[in-house]
């Protein structure tokens, strides 16, 4: 893998400017991925959020909270509200696991597993926003999450070298 060493294209690039940062790649990116997701969930009734805590549970249900938050890279502060909302409006449960108290099962209700073929539709009209085929879709999918893996393992390490 190269490395960002300076030869001459390299010395021309100025790495301080914001269009050169992959940082702001991503993270503008992310904000125009939410705001194309609003018009498309809306009619749900979800938000985004909501709808990523959904796809988790339609794949498994009956995960744990601790589980959920770990699937989703949410820390229980930010998942607890959500789960609360979720179920007044009825689409999971909250329940304490019979074989262990301190654990907190969500579980969907029949409203919340119909509201999956309700969004059956969202991955479509994105991609056609996208405007990209399946296959470059699937490549960026795959290069992002293993970016994703090489960036936790990095800060991983930083904070074991750190203890």
């Amino acid at each position: 893998m190269r490395s960002l060493r300076n030869d001459s294209q390299q010395a021309r690039t100025d790495w301080l400017q914001l269009d050169q940062q992959l940082c702001f790649a991503l993270y503008s990116t992310s904000l125009a991925m939410t705001k194309l997701y609003k018009p498309l969930l809306a009619p749900l009734g979800l938000t985004y959020p909501q709808y990523l805590a959904l796809l988790v549970l339609w794949e498994r249900d009956g995960l744990g909270v601790g589980e959920l938050g770990e699937r989703l890279f949410l820390d229980s502060g930010t998942l607890t509200p959500l789960l609360k909302r979720m179920e007044s409006a009825g689409w999971l449960k909250r329940e304490r696991d019979s074989a262990d108290e301190r654990r907190v099962v969500v579980k969907l209700t029949p409203q919340g597993r119909a509201l999956r073929l309700k969004a059956k539709s969202v991955p479509l009209q994105l991609g056609q926003a996208m405007q990209c085929d399946l296959k470059d879709i699937t490549s960026l999918t795959q290069r992002l999450q293993q970016l994703r893996t090489n960036l936790l393992d990095a800060t991983a390490g930083d904070a074991a070298a750190a203890h």
